[in-house]
């Protein structure tokens, strides 16, 4: 089965929502950054992809035909190589609503407290699980936060021009015909235009809202897709 549609937009800017809709639409099994964190048993393949540029593609994405979100998101080249016909999605927001979200959730997605740093210390010890979990973490740590941030998150002004930037380069990179600047507040029209599908009946829906980020958190951590 061959991947589809390509995600190349940041977390925080409607890819779970994005999963959603392309599910909805008949793209059976969008990739995303939950998947990742249910299957860690994935790590191996995407961190061929950081180093060498190229992976398994077959057998990362077996029985999948979307991908969006992290891990692809910082590879949507690499994919655009590997899947010359897919087409590609980039996910926007307003910068300021996107940069509290990032802030409030994955910014703050590990253990904040000793107590809590504590539990995950012993979980680690105890469960080969959730050790591997945390190495997906780290690679999205080292990558969004270190490799496109430059660690300076922190620095609101400068995170906006790598949020912008980033948009410029998908948009400069992808041929027109093949990209969809998408904000989730459109609703369902742009993407199915986009992707020639009707529009369904049902509302677009809004996921991952940043009230549920721990609880979702926690259950994908536990192995439990939300």
């Amino acid at each position: 089965m061959s991947i589809q549609i390509i995600g190349a937009g940041f977390p925080r800017t409607g890819t779970t929502t994005l999963k959603r809709c392309l599910e909805t639409l008949g793209y059976n099994k969008t990739f995303h950054m939950k998947e990742l964190i249910v299957n860690p048993s994935k790590l191996p393949y995407w961190l061929s992809l950081e180093k060498t540029r190229t992976t398994d593609f077959d057998a990362l994405y077996e029985g999948y035909q979307a991908t969006v979100d992290f891990p692809c998101y910082p590879f949507y080249k690499e994919h655009m190589v590997r899947y010359p016909d897919a087409k590609v999605i980039l996910t926007v927001r307003p910068f300021d609503a996107w940069y509290e979200s990032a802030r409030n959730t994955v910014r703050k997605a590990g253990p904040q407290t000793l107590p809590e740093k504590i539990s995950m210390l012993w979980k680690m010890a105890t469960q080969p699980r959730i050790r591997q979990v945390v190495k997906c973490i780290q690679m999205f740590e080292r990558i969004f936060w270190t490799e496109q941030f430059h660690d300076r998150f922190a620095d609101k002004e400068y995170a906006e021009k790598v949020f912008n930037q980033h948009i410029e380069d998908v948009k400069a990179h992808v041929p027109a015909d093949k990209l969809l600047v998408y904000d989730v507040r459109d609703g369902w029209e742009p993407i199915c235009n986009f992707l020639g599908k009707p529009v369904p009946s049902d509302p677009l829906p809004h996921l991952n809202k940043k009230e549920n980020f721990k609880t979702m958190l926690a259950e994908l951590m536990a192995g439990n897709m939300v």
